[in-house]
């Protein structure tokens, strides 16, 4: 019996599964009543013998069990209940057989009313024509309740909503017709100079940039269900029928009318309320004319977000549409559809954004695609007009996802573009090849009679052998200055791995070949450090070097600069200093870039176009992830220090909370008992009345004072004046200060190998990032080290993003989840011009796409590099470079 069919219904005859029951032949046997597929105590004949029986649900189970039981019914009622013959039994004994043995997973009642019937036709003979018919007619029913009960009831289907394709119109008229990318957003009709005013405060100036103002958000309106399967917090529409309409003014509050509707679907009863604000919506006949609108029996269509009520769930305030039939089409644009949210300002609603975005949906077409349908082909690619359409106006799920692929491909296209133009740029022109000839590369083996240079000396004076991580990307460098194409390579280094060594024999490398260099920080800290490491041990290969930062005299300034102009000074170590003009190289040949992330492209331009064609070394110590050093540096080489010096012991990290922070004063007092020193590190210098933070000013009085008077407690900040901070450092570092209370100005630069207590005060306010550098400023020597992250936030994310810097000690690791968790500005510690200018894409979420951008990149520019060939694409490079360039002016 199929479900939900009546038990009085006729059966269709199923021949293959009861041969001969449609004839007036004698009754078949219980083989053929029950067919081949019928379960039972015995294997299936269809079964290999000695094969087990296929298992089935109960429910599947008892269909096919009851099928031949319900065909042998229908066929004794229409033969007039006379105990029809079959070919081997009689039908009372075929039933009572079959009853007396029903499958398995029945309920004790049902097997108990099985049995019942089993022994009510083993009496069948004896009963009378009526008795008889009864009992068939009690068989059917009982087969039929429990096979109901046995199958999950269906659930309704969601509603149907006859929602016309909104596809946009052409522009016209005037004024549309014409519309172009660049047309002014005050000139479109629909839009106006008051709305273009305030678009404006969103830096929406011209329709390009309306068009490519994407939605942040969908509400998902399309989302059709019924009553009984509302979820509350989440958005969702429902056709139902009005079954009540009221409206009052509230009690409490006289300014604020409420309409209420009591809707009904098949699954259930729902209360939707629409508010107003405002003593002109509270009189009598206005309330009643709302009422109307809604009249009782009429379908509404609900669009809106699910609220949690003492109740059940509501809607409060949603769209409503009323229908004129169930199958009538909405006339809304919002209702049943997902609705795009926008960011706003001041004076501009969501509605008039999402209206002033409709006439340009129609004036898109026009405006072409600058990706050839070759590349559109080959990456199943949709068109740009329909993807912006779909972007603003997506017609379903797949829809919006097709169009964002197609969007986020053409921005990390065009970024590929971009850097890889800019490597062909920094590679174009010959440079002077610097690896002299008889110099030997670092791992070369030995070789009689070659010349020793300054490379080879240097490295015979370290007090330690270079690791195999360095040696080999000493070697990538190497080679790279022994060619006549400009180097531009990037060298990352997780904190403590050595790079430092490996820019100092690169520099080496460009002086024995007669030329200069460079060596530019982000800071005056880093710079000073720099400068310090490269006077241990420039001196003793007669190798002059000097630091210029803001702070330099201008006697020593003027002094230093003749000295660079005239080729006797051969290295100038400094900050942002060096790109002023009065700095002048006789023969620049390779520029260093340490942190360079914190420079912007053209900083780092700048000061290259002080040398003729000087070669490029950069590098970082903030571990970047794949994607994001595909973003920024894919117009670099990227060189990898994996290993750090051996005799590095790990550094133990723990997270306590801010009413423990005892334990760290202890554990403080007990290292510098030691020997050893320790920092406290703050994200604040003094105290504000905005964040209650603690400061390092505050904290430094705290210390001094109250918990190490008997210790000698430093204070370092970047407010202190460039010989303060040397000072401190350096006291410090002679072991004169036992205790460092700083900000973040330590996170790079700062190498004091005693220093073994790193503590962080309101861990939760740095990125993990800007944590594992400050981590780094410890375990530079043998003692074991300690790194306390201080965490007084309740916020669950926070303390996960902690816990993951407690278990890992991987920068990689730690950086790509930095990424995931807070933005590629934060996991570079600053949002510099260099960042990628990327609307819809995630560096996180997009990666399969910006590798399929990159490959694409690659092919069309091995085969036009000038793409003059695809001069669309082209025309939109250049549009990008230079809408880039102003925001870096602006920067």
């Amino acid at each position: 019996m199929v479900p939900g069919q009546s038990p009085n219904q006729p059966l269709a005859r199923v021949a293959a599964g009861a041969p001969g029951l449609a004839s007036a032949g004698p009754l078949p046997g219980p083989t053929a009543l029950a067919g081949s597929t019928a379960p039972g105590p015995g294997p299936s004949p269809s079964s290999a013998p000695g094969a087990p029986a296929p298992a089935l649900p109960s429910g599947a189970a008892f269909v096919l069990w009851a099928r031949p039981l319900q065909q042998a019914l229908e066929l004794e009622a229409d033969k007039g209940f006379g105990n029809l013959q079959g070919r081997r039994e009689r039908f009372s004994s075929f039933l009572a057989r079959q009853c007396g043995e029903p499958p398995a997973g029945l309920s004790l009642v049902d097997q108990g009313a099985l049995g019942q019937l089993a022994d009510d036709y083993r009496l069948y003979d004896s009963l009378s024509p009526a008795r008889r018919q009864s009992l068939v007619r009690r068989s059917r029913q009982r087969l039929h309740d429990i096979q109901r009960a046995l199958q999950p009831a269906t659930p309704p289907a969601p509603p149907r909503l006859n929602r016309p394709k909104d596809s946009p119109a052409p522009a016209q008229g005037p004024d549309l017709a014409g519309l172009q990318p660049q047309t002014p957003l005050g000139q479109i009709r629909g839009i106006g100079p008051k709305s273009a005013e305030k678009l404006a405060a969103l830096g929406l100036f011209v329709a390009r940039d309306l068009i490519r103002y994407y939605p942040r958000d969908y509400l998902d309106y399309a989302n059709l269900v019924r009553i009984a399967s509302l979820e509350p917090g989440s958005t969702a529409t429902i056709v139902a029928t009005v079954r009540r309409s009221s409206s009052f003014t509230s009690p409490r509050n006289p300014n604020l009318s409420i309409l209420e509707l009591q809707l009904q679907d098949p699954t259930g009863r729902l209360r939707v309320s629409r508010f107003f604000a405002g003593k002109r919506f509270s009189s009598p006949g206005w309330l009643k004319s709302q009422e109307r609108q809604f009249p009782a029996g009429c379908t509404v269509a609900v669009s809106g977000l699910v609220k949690e009520t003492p109740y059940g769930p509501c809607f409060q305030d949603p769209l409503m549409e009323v229908l004129e039939s169930p199958n009538a089409p909405l006339q809304s644009r919002q209702i049943g559809r997902l609705l795009p949210v926008y960011g706003l300002t001041e004076g501009l609603t969501a509605d008039r954004l999402r209206q002033a975005v409709q006439p340009l949906l129609g004036a898109v077409p026009a405006w072409g695609d600058p990706l050839p349908g070759s590349l559109l082909r080959q990456q199943q690619l949709l068109d740009l007009p329909t993807a912006l359409v779909q972007i603003h106006q997506p017609d379903d799920q797949e829809r919006l996802a097709a169009a964002r692929r197609r969007l986020v491909f053409d921005e990390f296209l065009m970024l590929q573009l971009g850097l890889l133009q800019r490597r062909r740029q920094l590679t174009a022109n010959p440079a002077p090849p610097l690896a002299l000839a008889a110099q030997r590369a670092p791992g070369a083996a030995d070789g009689a009679g070659e010349a020793e240079g300054l490379m080879q000396a240097f490295l015979k004076i370290l007090p330690f052998p270079l690791t195999g991580a360095q040696r080999r990307v000493l070697a990538e460098i190497h080679a790279d200055l022994a060619r006549d194409q400009a180097m531009a390579r990037l060298v990352q280094g997780d904190v403590g791995s050595g790079k430092t060594v490996v820019a100092i024999a690169s520099l080496l490398t460009a002086i024995d070949a007669g030329c200069q260099g460079a060596l530019m920080a982000p800071t005056e800290v880093l710079a000073a450090q720099h400068y310090q490491k490269l006077c241990e041990w420039l001196p003793q290969l007669h190798v002059t070097v000097a630091l210029l930062t803001g702070s330099t005299p201008a006697k020593r300034r003027r002094e230093l600069l003749a000295d660079l102009d005239n080729g006797t000074l051969k290295i100038l170590v400094g900050t942002h200093a060096l790109l002023e003009d009065p700095v002048r190289f006789a023969r620049l040949g390779l520029v260093v870039v340490d942190e360079q992330h914190r420079f912007g492209v053209h900083q780092r331009h700048r000061l290259l176009n002080k040398g003729l064609q000087p070669h490029l070394l950069t590098m970082t110590a903030t571990p970047i992830p794949r994607t994001l050093a595909l973003s920024i540096h894919g117009d670099l080489d990227v060189s990898q220090i994996d290993e750090l010096p051996p005799g590095r012991t790990p550094i133990r990290t723990q997270m306590i909370k801010a009413g423990e922070r005892q334990q760290a004063y202890d554990l403080i007092r007990r290292e510098v008992e030691a020997g050893q020193r320790a920092y406290v590190v703050l994200p604040l210098v003094e105290d504000s009345e905005k964040l209650d933070l603690r400061s390092a000013v505050e904290v430094h009085r705290q210390l001094s004072e109250e918990v190490f008077p008997d210790l000698s407690v430093g204070l370092l900040h970047g407010r202190l004046a460039s010989a303060d901070k040397q000072a401190a450092i350096g006291a410090f570092a002679a072991g004169d200060t036992q205790v460092l209370v700083s900000t973040t100005v330590v996170e790079v630069g700062v190498d004091v190998p005693q220093a073994s207590v790193m503590v962080i005060e309101h861990a939760d306010r740095f990125g993990l990032s800007q944590l594992h550098q400050l981590r780094g400023r410890v375990g530079r020597g043998a003692a074991a080290s300690h790194c306390l992250l201080i965490n007084d936030s309740r916020n669950a994310q926070a303390r996960q993003r902690l816990e993951v810097l407690v278990r890992s000690s991987d920068g990689f690791e730690i950086a790509e989840m930095d990424l995931r968790l807070r933005g590629p500005g934060q996991v570079l510690g600053t949002r510099q011009s260099g960042l990628p200018d990327l609307a819809l894409a995630s560096l996180s979420d997009d990666g399969a796409v910006l590798d399929q951008a990159r490959e694409a990149a690659q092919a069309l520019m091995a085969r036009d590099p000038d793409l003059a060939e695809h001069p669309a694409l082209a025309a939109a490079l250049a549009e990008q470079r230079q809408r880039l360039t102003q925001v870096d002016r602006l920067n």
